[in-house]
């Protein structure tokens, strides 16, 4: 823990960021900064302006993200643009939104009060993020069904948010997209080496750093996020019942065993469309695209998070 204060920063405007969670562990951490003699404050951004500015003016503070996987994305991409990424020091993670995805894989408490007594006592662990041109990932990208179903995954989710049933938002709108879908027609390399060759269609291509997706969804079971590598799934596109059996199997990880599925690992992977037509990314939850070309690389060591012990 620095001597020189912690700056808390949690994202306004995000429609989760339940106030109530906040304002509890701003006052917790308040009281462990007292306690230390040091000075703690809470920077609520509106805005992307207003984030790389307050991640400006860290000063040596030590920096503590409340937020979901897209407050955590926005704040490292901020960071990275910025050059500072490397130099901020381990960064504390407590969940208040949906998806949560990064802290998952992390084995961070998703209770925010909990998540905060872990960025006190935990430890500093490296850890590596996917940049494709100046886009950073810190979980995972994924196109196809997935990118389609993030689209239909909200509508969903609002849905089933009446019938209690939230949490299934991610697969059953996978479901819905994957029924629909046509598949894509891309080429994939890992590290050079053709892993699918285009000729038959893919339902669904997904890269990994962590290994869930849209709010606890396992779709890349093996993942891990210290390994310097990144995993990817490939699905190839098949019949009807079969796109069931999967969407179902992503509760779990079980899909990654099926026989129409491909696994590769690497430091690279390049994504082509073979037919010229353009694949829509999620990235970390955020839609991009359409693109026709794309490639990754994963930086090792990009930056540090405050893991449990």
């Amino acid at each position: 823990m620095h001597h020189q204060g912690i700056l808390a920063v949690v994202n306004a405007s995000a429609g989760t960021a339940n106030r109530r969670s906040v304002d509890a562990v701003a006052s917790f951490l308040a009281s462990a900064a007292a306690r230390r003699r040091t000075s703690f404050d809470l920077a609520r951004t509106e805005d992307l302006d207003a984030l790389d500015a307050t991640l400006g003016s860290l000063d040596g503070r030590q920096l503590i993200l409340l937020g979901g996987d897209g407050s955590i994305h926005a704040a490292i991409q901020c960071l990275h643009q910025a050059g500072t990424l490397g130099s901020v020091g381990p960064i504390g993670i407590i969940p208040v939104g949906t998806g949560n995805d990064l802290a998952r894989s992390l084995e961070i408490p998703l209770e925010p009060l909990q998540a905060a007594e872990c960025v006190l006592s935990g430890r500093p662990r490296s850890m590596e993020l996917l940049l494709s041109g100046d886009r950073v990932a810190v979980n995972a990208v994924h196109m196809g069904i997935g990118a389609d179903a993030a689209d239909k995954g909200a509508e969903v989710k609002k849905q089933l948010r009446k019938v209690k049933a939230g949490k299934l938002g991610y697969p059953l709108g996978a479901l819905a997209a994957g029924i629909s879908s046509p598949g894509l027609n891309l080429t994939v390399r890992v590290d050079g080496e053709l892993l699918h060759d285009g000729s038959r269609p893919l339902l669904m291509a997904a890269l990994g750093l962590g290994g869930t997706v849209g709010g606890g969804a396992r779709l890349i079971p093996d993942a891990n996020p210290h390994d310097g590598l990144v995993d990817v799934v490939l699905w190839e596109s098949v019949g009807r019942a079969a796109r069931v059996g999967y969407a179902l199997g992503l509760k779990d990880g079980d899909h990654a065993r099926r026989s129409d599925v491909r696994i590769g690992r690497g430091r690279t992977v390049e994504v082509k469309a073979v037919d010229g037509r353009g694949f829509r990314i999620s990235n970390d939850g955020e839609l991009l695209g359409p693109f026709t070309h794309r490639r990754w690389e994963v930086e090792c060591d990009a930056w540090q998070v405050i893991a449990p012990q």
